[in-house]
């Protein structure tokens, strides 16, 4: 027995767009409802929603046995925390603020056993092994990583080939908002300097034949990307949905104007 098959880097590897969502509300019963709602994979996020580890733990057991794919996205980069991440189950990872090609670098050491890494030997202790009932595990558990780098800021714009150039990632992912708060568009995502850099980024990104990810709340925006070559994206939040459907419900009741909020990177 190996390490379970990671569909969503099989699917990037075999050209086929990956169509996601962001689950920020640090909840597995929510993540388990959104986990047979269609979408390809679903982002666990912890740098900005509330979750902990066993909170992240959790979500990543809601949708174990679903059709969506978990990833998730640490609050940063740290081999300690990307350890305790891996032997919960955890396989495709998000890593935010990536601004170099060394920081890439770390970053595929840390998610893969030695020697070609640094990650501890403990899976047997968590449900990546199934609880240690998976006897090939340490042999195929790096061939199923998948790491995504996310680039949001003029740093990893500049430096975004020889990023993209590291082995090991397997795709570059941009960050609208930061990007465009770092270029001082701060709240403007969808400014034509931001969409220019976004660009860059894409057609290097592919240029090195790496996957290419984004997201917005806008569809607008994610008509924009998906031209634009996009090989997956999340296309809203559980809590921007969440907040929409409540307010619209009751507008809709009261015989109110239904409002349709303009959307950034968030």
């Amino acid at each position: 027995m190996a390490a379970p098959k990671n569909a969503f880097k099989a699917a990037l590897a075999e050209g086929r767009f990956q169509l996601g969502l962001w689950a920020a509300l640090g909840s597995a019963y929510a993540a388990e409802v959104l986990s047979t709602s269609g979408y390809d994979w679903l982002l666990i996020d912890g740098e900005h929603g509330p979750n902990d580890v066993p909170m992240i733990g959790a979500q990543i057991g809601a949708l174990r046995h679903s059709p969506t794919h978990a990833m998730v996205r640490p609050p940063m980069g740290e081999a300690w925390l990307l350890k305790q991440l891996l032997d919960q189950g955890a396989q495709s990872f998000l890593i935010p603020m990536v601004e170099s090609a060394a920081q890439a670098k770390a970053l595929v050491r840390a998610l893969r056993y030695p020697p070609h890494g640094i990650r501890g030997v403990g899976a047997g202790l968590g449900r990546a092994s199934d609880f240690n009932r998976t006897p090939d595990y340490l042999a195929t558990a790096d061939d199923e990583i998948c790491l995504i780098v996310q680039v949001e800021s003029r740093a990893g714009v500049a430096a975004i080939d020889e990023i993209a150039a590291v082995e090991g990632v397997d795709g570059v992912f941009v960050g609208p908002s930061d990007l465009a708060a770092d270029m001082g568009l701060l709240g403007n995502p969808g400014a034509p300097e931001v969409l220019a850099a976004i660009t860059h980024v894409f057609e290097r990104t592919g240029a090195h034949g790496k996957a290419r990810g984004i997201m917005t709340v806008s569809l607008p925006q994610a008509d924009i990307y998906r031209d634009l070559g996009a090989d997956f994206m999340a296309i809203g939040t559980d809590v921007n949905c969440l907040v929409s459907a409540v307010e619209n419900l009751r507008r809709s009741f009261l015989g109110e104007a239904v409002i349709e909020k303009p959307g950034g990177g968030y």
